[in-house]
């Protein structure tokens, strides 16, 4: 059992010619992801990787059926892929994209949503990986990764990198991790991953790596509290000592005022029963006074 991706999965690129296309899908396919097509207009005929390129994502779709796609698309082309997409019927978009204008990820979310059945994640994300199935829809770096039981729902790339290594490092592993992005609008967000989690038998325990701005933190420690949630979740935000309407690395991590501080987004777990460490190698220790527990 795994969470949005899986060994059935059936994965197109869209941009696979570019540089970061063609290295990301060798890296992909290494790790074992089955990556069937890629599309790039105007390149349908070629092959990287040994993968066959076409010039459209229908023609993608209608040659291999393929149901997830991850985007290598420059930001003024990103929109238009992730409608196509879309339309074409694919079920799981990765856009790993960055810059796109805020107005055009409401545009795309808002299509996916009118359309059901589709999940966004990102945009500006590294994506999703599922040690267990060894499948990679993403640029994760693959040697820092082991199959085990440990969710992760992250809204920083570098951070979920250096707390999957801990996890790894302390000889646990992971089941599903998942940047979510680190613009304002993202399409999934900790909530869903947290129900996704919860239904999920291989994910005992659940990490959640939050940042200042923004309110998905406080959010998701509502849904926490009012659903009694019945897995054991610990947290890290990243940006504690940011100053009051800076922004910290991205679009996502701004804070005005009281809201969307890292105070804020603290209190709210507490509120919720959720422990927040104060540095990424502490949640380790969490971890493994949960997974002795369950073991009794």
């Amino acid at each position: 059992m795994s969470i949005i991706i899986g060994k059935d999965s059936k994965v197109i690129v869209q941009g696979i010619t570019g540089s970061e296309g063609s290295f990301h899908t060798a890296s992909m396919l290494g790790y074992g992801t089955p990556v069937v097509a890629g599309v790039t207009p105007g390149k349908g005929g070629q092959e990287v990787e040994g993968v066959p390129v076409y010039n459209t994502v229908a023609e993608a779709v209608g040659s291999h059926g393929t149901d997830t796609s991850i985007m290598f698309v420059p930001a003024r082309f990103a929109t238009d892929a992730v409608i196509e997409a879309i339309d074409a019927g694919l079920k799981t978009l990765v856009v790993i994209t960055e810059g796109i204008p805020q107005k055009d990820a409401i545009a795309f979310v808002a299509r996916a949503t009118q359309k059901g059945g589709v999940t966004i994640i990102g945009p500006n994300c590294p994506g999703i990986i599922s040690p267990p199935h060894r499948v990679k829809v993403g640029i994760m770096p693959n040697h820092i990764f082991k199959p085990g039981s440990v969710g992760i729902a992250s809204r920083s790339g570098t951070l979920t990198y250096e707390i999957a290594w801990h996890i790894t490092s302390a000889g646990l592993g992971q089941s599903t991790c998942v940047g979510l992005g680190g613009d304002a609008i993202v399409g999934l967000d900790f909530i869903k991953l947290l129900e996704l989690f919860q239904d999920d038998e291989e994910t005992e325990s659940i990490v959640l790596i939050g940042e200042i701005g923004g309110n998905a933190e406080e959010l998701a420690a509502e849904y926490i509290a009012e659903t009694g949630y019945p897995k054991p979740v610990v947290a890290y935000i990243a940006g504690r000592l940011a100053p009051s309407g800076k922004r910290m690395g991205h679009a996502g991590a701004i804070i005005m005022g009281a809201s969307g501080t890292a105070k804020s987004k603290i209190d709210a777990f507490a509120r919720a029963g959720v422990p927040v460490v104060e540095k990424p190698s502490d949640i380790v220790g969490f971890l493994a006074k949960q997974e002795k527990l369950q073991n009794g």
